[in-house]
Formats: structure tokens, C-alpha cells, sequence
């Protein structure tokens, strides 16, 4: 019978070979073993590109500080006047009536546009493709001066007589005006995003809501509107941003805004790039507030998507304090020193 040492090992030398010295690696899994360190990959081209974009951003930042022409202690000394302020409200103001009116007839022509009546589909279609392929400018110059073409408008039956008549000119202000132009053109962009939204959920969901009775008016407001909202708020939240900072361009019909109310103090002291500098300020202000909102507001719909929800800025913020106190608790620790 043979022994366990007369059984050849095949990993051993052949006879007479010179004996090699085996040296044995530590393993990880026994305790007390030395598990070697890891070393972050370098990525020299990274840094310098990092230290290359910082470099630049200083020298903007300090040609924008020190530059004189700029006139900062102007740019203070108007940024929280009386008259920028009235125009400030004014444009919020009007921006967010544009933005619940434009969305509720968009929300209108969306399921015009989506219905089974090809008369709704095509008249959906229809003022989409009118109020998209004019420039807004065209359109508020057009409804400034409708007058023209309606001196009056009227309550009565049609084609018989007039119950009350009122003049155009009278009836139709600036501001009113802007709201109106601006409306009827933000209306036709917020019908084809809530269309995408709701062409974004699964046909199942309506198919499952139908099979357990419920009406096309209730699955449509209890299942596939919340779940189109994920679709919906991130391009929301841009049409906002983008109509708060169009609003300006109600300034040529005379519309007290932001803008038109900083034009009317640059031309009595003629200094307006500070003056701008005041407009541009609080615009990018109240942009970086909306931006804020639009983050929690998709963090809110974004629930059951996934796992976990996204951390908010705050969060992040405390995770990367905990990780700098830890780091500087570990380098000023007494076995360190």
C-alpha cells in the first residue's frame, strides 16, 4: 500500500534539481495578515485640467472685482431701491400667472390632442402649430394693438344685438396684454409637455384602471397624471426659469418689469451697465430659489422609482463634513504623530 509520502507531488522539483525557496503570500482572510494598501490611480491629466479651470475662473472673478468699471458701490446702492423693487414683484407676479394659466389650457390642449374626437385633435393641433412657429415678440406686438382690428368687443346673441359693448383700447392695457400674449404662447408648449408626460406612462396602468372600473376622467387624475409628473416637472420647471427671464421682453409694450423699470433709471443717470448689473443680479437671484424648488419638487415625484431617493444638498453637505472631521480626526490622532 502506499503512504502518503510515496505519492509524487506534481507541483514538487524533478530529482536533482536545485531546491527553490517557495515564499508564501499572506492571505486576507486569516486574521493579523498584511493586506496591501490601495493606491488611487493618479490622473495627472484631471488635476491639470481642474487647476487649469480654476486658474481661469480667478482671473475672471478678479477682473470682474477690481475692474472700476463695473461700479459695485453703484450696483449696492440701487440694488434694493423702491423702483426696482415694484418692477421685481411685477415680473414675479406676472410670471407666475402666466405659468398657472399657460398650464391649465395646456393641460386643456393635451387632452384635446389626445382625445378620440378627431375635430378636439385637429383644433389642438392646429393652435399648437400656429402659437409655436410665431415669435413671441410678434404675438404681443399683435395683441398691443388688436384695437385695430376689434375697436370694440361685445355680449349679445350672434348675429343679433348686442347685449354690452366695451372698447378695445380701454379693455386691453399693457400689462394685461403681456398676460394674455404671454399665455396664449407659453399654453401651446405646456400642452406638448403634459402630451409627453402622458404618453410617458405604460399603456398597462390604463389598461389595469379600466379593467377595474374606473372612469377615463378618475384614471386619468388618480394614475396617469402622478406618474406623468415625473416627466412633466423637470421641463416644467425649465418653461418657469425661461418665462421668468422672457418676461422681460414685455418692456416694449411699457410694462413696469424688472427690466423696464431698471431702463427708466439708467435714462435719467445714464448709468447703465450697473443698472443692468442690478437686473441681471436679481434675475439670476430668484433663478438659482426656482432651480432649488424644481430639485425638491422632482426629489417629491421621484418616489418609489428607486431604492432610495437622491440626498438634497444639505445632506450632501453633512456627509462631506463627516468625512472632512473623520479625515482630520485620523491625521491629528496620537499614533499619527
Amino acid at each position: 500500500m502506499a503512504t502518503p509520502s510515496d505519492v509524487s507531488d506534481p507541483t514538487a522539483a524533478p530529482a536533482g534539481a536545485p531546491a527553490v525557496p517557495v515564499t508564501k503570500q499572506p492571505d486576507a482572510r486569516t486574521p493579523g495578515a498584511e493586506v496591501p494598501p490601495v493606491v488611487p490611480r493618479r490622473r495627472i491629466g484631471r488635476l491639470l485640467s481642474a487647476a487649469v479651470a480654476l486658474l481661469v475662473l480667478a482671473m475672471v472673478l478678479t477682473s470682474v472685482v477690481r475692474n472700476d468699471a463695473f461700479q459695485w458701490a453703484v450696483v449696492g446702492s440701487y440694488f434694493t431701491t423702491s423702483a426696482v423693487l415694484d418692477g421685481l414683484l411685477l415680473t414675479l407676479w406676472l410670471t407666475g400667472a402666466v405659468m398657472v394659466l399657460g398650464f391649465l389650457l395646456g393641460t386643456l390642449l393635451a387632452v384635446m390632442r389626445l382625445s378620440a374626437n378627431p375635430v378636439l385633435r385637429t383644433l389642438s393641433w392646429g393652435y399648437v402649430w400656429i402659437f409655436r412657429s410665431t415669435p413671441l415678440l410678434v404675438q404681443l406686438l399683435f395683441w398691443f394693438n388688436i384695437g385695430a382690428l376689434y375697436p370694440t368687443l361685445g355680449l349679445g346673441i350672434p348675429y343679433g344685438p348686442q347685449l354690452f359693448t366695451v372698447k378695445t383700447v380701454n379693455l386691453l392695457g399693457p400689462t394685461l396684454t403681456a398676460v394674455i400674449g404671454l399665455t396664449l404662447h407659453e399654453a401651446a408648449y405646456a400642452a406638448e409637455v403634459v402630451r409627453g408626460g402622458i404618453l410617458s406612462v405604460d399603456p398597462g396602468q390604463t389598461e389595469a384602471a379600466q379593467a377595474l372600473g374606473l372612469s377615463r376622467r378618475r384614471t386619468l387624475r388618480r394614475i396617469v397624471v402622478p406618474q406623468a409628473m415625473r416627466s412633466i416637472v423637470p421641463t416644467a420647471g425649465n418653461m418657469l426659469i425661461g418665462t421668468l427671464k422672457g418676461t422681460s421682453i414685455v418692456s416694449v409694450l411699457a410694462v413696469h418689469d424688472l427690466l423696464y423699470s431698471v431702463q427708466l433709471v439708467y435714462n435719467q443717470n445714464y448709468r447703465v451697465i450697473p443698472l443692468l448689473l442690478v437686473a441681471t443680479l436679481w434675475y439670476i437671484a430668484v433663478t438659482t430659489v426656482l432651480s432649488a424648488g424644481q430639485y425638491y419638487v422632482e426629489r417629491y415625484y421621484a418616489r418609489g422609482t428607486s431604492r432610495g431617493l437622491p440626498p438634497t444638498p444639505v445632506q450632501r453637505l453633512r456627509v462631506r463634513l463627516a468625512g472632512l472631521r473623520v479625515r482630520l480626526h485620523a491625521a491629528t490622532a496620537p499614533g499619527r504623530r
